[in-house]
């Protein structure tokens, strides 16, 4: 048999002994989640690797609501520098937020002209608590350890390779300059 009548044969084996390829880039374990957005769509968090993420529980009913402008602001400042602020509507703080998904969203736009992505109402805390917050709770974190949230507007920011770096309380406000700073650094890498 001529060598050349092998080739065909070579050219067709040749992909069962060659290297399996790698995935192109694996998902961080903060983002391999899928939620639902305020429309009730599927939303797969790993889309936005690569960017810095400030993750917020929010409510509408709350002392701390006013915290939407200036969540607002955050992502008006940063958002084409690669900030994305992430809306979780959640009623397990004294039923701060017992509206329907349509109810906060109209809320939000008519209140606080938010345009940052707002996601499904979840729970952050206990048994029913998304896979998602049970894996931002589960990290240990600065200034905030790990452990349950404690209240509405808690913060995790989650930095462009997909690490959760830093946790902030309730009480720390969307311009308070550790944040801003932190914000900043994640944005820098």
């Amino acid at each position: 048999m001529p060598r050349w009548s092998l080739l065909p044969l070579l050219l067709i084996a040749a992909p069962l002994f060659a290297e399996p390829k790698q995935e192109q880039s694996a998902v961080p374990a903060a983002l391999n989640f899928e939620v639902k957005s305020i429309d009730g769509q599927p939303v797969k968090l790993a889309d936005y690797q690569g960017q810095v993420l400030l993750v917020v529980n929010v409510a509408s009913e709350c002392g701390a609501t006013p915290q939407y402008s200036g969540l607002q602001s955050l992502y008006d400042q940063y958002r084409d520098q690669g900030l994305l602020v992430l809306g979780f509507p959640c009623n397990q703080f004294g039923s701060q937020e017992p509206g329907s998904e349509a109810d906060i969203k109209a809320f939000c736009k008519r209140e606080y002209s938010v345009t940052f992505p707002m996601f499904g109402k979840i729970e952050v805390n206990g048994d029913k608590a998304h896979a998602f917050y049970k894996h931002l709770t589960a990290q240990e974190t600065k200034p905030k350890g790990q452990g349950k949230v404690g209240w509405n507007f808690e913060k995790f920011l989650i930095n462009r390779q997909g690490e959760v770096v830093a946790r902030f309380p309730t009480g720390t406000e969307p311009t308070d300059e550790q944040l801003t700073k932190a914000i900043e650094q994640a944005l820098a890498k």
